[in-house]
């Protein structure tokens, strides 16, 4: 009996443990335990982001199918922010992570300066042209004449304000490579719990608020993360974790810089290769009209519900590669990412069998026509077959990218995205029509699993230094 009971109390004690913060060296002691405290956040902190997209999502679709549209349009776009943010974000966490491995505090609290000014020098070169030209752009992802007129300042103002995107990623980046998780995790929460108060109000205007219809809808997400980047200077500044950005710390170190931007440089090429390629993707679904892109649209809201978590998980092998390399420790961190990738695959193999049985019905959550519930079933179905592989591939790429390595999956996602992906995305729609898209995104996503798992079992990851 007293076994029974203290097993439960132990589980609550991690969990309480993990969600409020951690002191726990994570370069000793039970794998485990290093992976549950890290990963148990990271999730939390995917679950939210993943509850505003399919939120967002069912606010947005209320408007009608041009404003779905407009949104996988803009996002699409979008995406690309998203791979220099993570590119940055992914040099920052292998950087910061083996400072902290190495019980440099201290050197850590430096790069985490020189990753913010970055950040505000890309944002500012990308949001500034992306704010005057929001019709345009959509104009040449192929947008009808509606869309363009009901979503241009949706996205001038998503892609004009990127900086708070790019902050986000890379504050979030920081606290992931110090192992200060639940940081984040409490960040993207604040962040996005804003945003879905927001989103209805400005949509449909609520209350006192404005009815902006989908403007409101940028509006909401920009205030949104807006706040979760004060939030996150704030926790910088408290000292209240490992990395703790005083004064000393506001200098620019150019020898720094520079390594950070060889690393930044290959990590945006890696998601840039990634990000770009679903860009085309939807070129091609949106050859098949509005109705095709709404539902693809929607279709990857639902899928990203299910893989934000994994990405979560995953997130943690980056941590304790970068960390456990940083000790002089490469058997033990590779032993955290072979262990990650199970717990992941785990994981998203129960995500299949929910999708295959109830697929359809999430689909009409949202929306009741037709044409839009077949194709985006039929999108949740087909790319849910390569979910186990999607587990592995995402670990080992945070894994790499965790050592410091980010040029192998530069050159894994080039073949495998653009080799691959995108060649066969356009062959196979014109024998399969828009399902055809479907499958070429899941057998080449299982390819870069497999290619990923080969390459990490060669260990030339564990000699890089950063």
């Amino acid at each position: 009996m007293t076994g029974r009971v203290s097993s439960p109390r132990r589980a609550w004690a991690l969990l309480r443990e993990a969600v409020t913060g951690s002191s726990r060296d994570f370069t000793r002691g039970s794998l485990n335990r290093a992976v549950y405290l890290l990963a148990i956040p990271m999730i939390l902190e995917m679950a939210m982001e993943s509850v505003f997209a399919v939120a967002d999502a069912f606010f947005v679709s209320r408007l009608g199918a041009d404003a779905l549209a407009t949104v996988g349009l803009a996002e699409s776009i979008l995406t690309l922010v998203y791979g220099l943010a993570l590119g940055l974000a992914m040099g920052t966490t292998a950087m910061v992570a083996r400072r902290i491995g190495e019980g440099r505090p201290e050197a850590a609290s430096v790069v985490a300066v020189q990753a913010v000014a970055l950040a505000l020098v890309l944002s500012l070169a990308t949001g500034i042209p992306a704010f005057f030209y929001g019709g345009r752009l959509l104009a040449w992802m192929g947008a009808s004449p509606s869309v363009i007129a009901a979503g241009s300042g949706y996205t001038s103002i998503l892609l004009g304000t990127n900086v708070v995107i790019m902050l986000l990623f890379v504050h979030n980046a920081i606290f992931r490579g110090a192992g200060d998780a639940s940081f984040a995790m409490r960040a993207l929460w604040f962040a996005n719990a804003i945003n879905l108060v927001l989103d209805p109000c400005l949509i449909f205007g609520l209350g006192p608020f404005p009815e902006l219809g989908l403007t409101g809808a940028a509006v909401a997400t920009t205030i949104g993360r807006g706040s979760g980047v004060i939030f996150q200077l704030w926790l910088l500044r408290s000292g209240r974790g490992r990395v703790h950005v005083g004064r000393g710390a506001w200098r620019v170190r150019p020898d720094i810089m520079v390594r950070l931007l060889r690393l930044a440089a290959t990590g945006a090429g890696q998601f840039l290769v990634a990000t770009a390629s679903w860009v085309v993707l939807i070129r091609i679904v949106s050859t098949f009209g509005s109705s095709a892109v709404a539902a693809y649209t929607l279709a990857i809201r639902i899928i990203l519900f299910a893989l934000l978590p994994a990405f979560g998980v995953s997130n943690a092998a980056a941590t304790l590669v970068g960390q456990n390399l940083g000790a002089g420790k490469p058997q033990r961190a590779e032993n955290s990412v072979w262990l990650t990738g199970l717990y992941t695959s785990v994981f998203l193999a129960g995500v299949t069998v929910f999708f295959l049985l109830f697929g359809e019905n999430l689909v009409r959550i949202f929306t009741d026509e037709p044409a839009l519930v077949s194709q985006a079933a039929a999108c949740l179905r087909v790319i849910s077959y390569g979910y186990i592989f999607y587990a592995w591939g995402m670990v080992m790429i945070q894994a790499f990218n965790g050592a410091g390595d980010t040029l192998t999956p530069l050159w894994v996602n080039l073949a495998c995205f653009w080799g691959c992906q995108i060649p066969l995305a356009w062959m196979l729609s014109q024998r399969m029509g828009v399902t055809g898209v479907f499958w070429a995104v899941a057998i080449s996503e299982t390819l870069l699993a497999l290619t990923a798992m080969a390459l990490f079992r060669r260990g030339k990851w564990k000699t890089r230094t950063v």
